[in-house]
């Protein structure tokens, strides 16, 4: 089964906009919604970063979409107890209705405190831990934990998830496909890539629903619509693990100029498109 769901960049709108765009989207028969988590933007003429956990609790009073984070990293920026509070919270306000997706993050948001910017299998391993972490306090259940990389003393979420909240798990290389089928509900891609859900499914991921994302920019020139992508969304350009390991938005600016507009397709606003078989 197939359905089609629109994502709210946190990066390009302001709140009200996110809102009326929820709006819109429900009224034109989307059947689910998708946000960004992010502490900045990708660069400076994007221009925003509201928070996403309050996005979702404006969301939940505006529509009666479901929504995931597209993704939240619960491993650096916030702690995986607190994350397992905000999704709690949110899965609460919408009804059973919010699936947390997450990922290893991009040292764009998580860099902000300071820390060490890991290799990816630690960070992979890191988010191991965490997704552990945060099913455990999922129960309602008095919880310690004494990991590797977390520790969680004596916490307890009264307000608990009253239905399975699902965590999605993102995925771009044959490494964290892999993860995503062993420990994710279900696995994020923002592209067409048969190989990465091949090794999804092979690692423990069949019958597990798939999110896949198409970016798409609309106007009735197209060479507008290519100047419009390549003034807001040039990074989606950059290759290899460029979107990982930069730091700042002037650092993507810096590469972003790499990006000629003969190299951007009409790529801008985004659908999401989740798949269960």
């Amino acid at each position: 089964m197939t359905s089609f769901g629109y994502f709210l960049s946190c990066e390009e709108f302001t709140p009200a906009e996110l809102l009326d765009q929820a709006r819109k989207a429900s009224d034109a028969g989307f059947t689910h919604l998708a946000i960004s988590d992010h502490f900045h933007p990708w660069n400076d003429q994007q221009g925003n970063s509201p928070l996403v956990w309050s996005m979702i609790g404006a969301l939940s009073q505006t529509v009666d979409l479901p929504v995931t984070t597209l993704v939240t990293c619960p491993t650096m920026r916030l702690h995986p107890a607190v994350t397992a509070q905000a999704a709690a919270t949110s899965s609460e306000l919408l009804n059973g209705r919010f699936v947390l997706g997450v990922g290893t993050g991009e040292a764009l948001n998580e860099h902000i405190l300071g820390d060490r910017w890991p290799s990816f299998d630690e960070r992979a391993a890191m988010l191991e831990e965490a997704v552990e972490v945060m099913r455990k306090l999922f129960t309602g259940r008095q919880v310690s934990h004494y990991g590797t990389h977390y520790t969680v003393d004596n916490a307890r979420l009264y307000t608990a998830p009253r239905a399975p909240l699902p965590v999605n798990v993102s995925g771009f290389g044959p490494k964290a496909a892999e993860l995503a089928g062993r420990i994710g509900d279900g696995f994020i891609t923002m592209g067409p890539d048969q190989e990465a859900i091949g090794r999804f499914r092979d690692a423990g991921g069949e019958g597990k629903p798939v999110i896949g994302g198409l970016k798409v920019c609309w106007d009735e020139d197209r060479e507008k619509a290519v100047d419009t992508v390549h003034r807001l969304w040039p990074n989606e350009q950059l290759p290899g693990e460029l979107a990982q390991i930069l730091p700042t938005p002037a650092h993507f600016e810096q590469a972003s100029q790499l990006v000629t507009a003969s190299r951007c397709p009409p790529t801008c606003r985004a659908a999401m498109t989740s798949r269960n078989t």
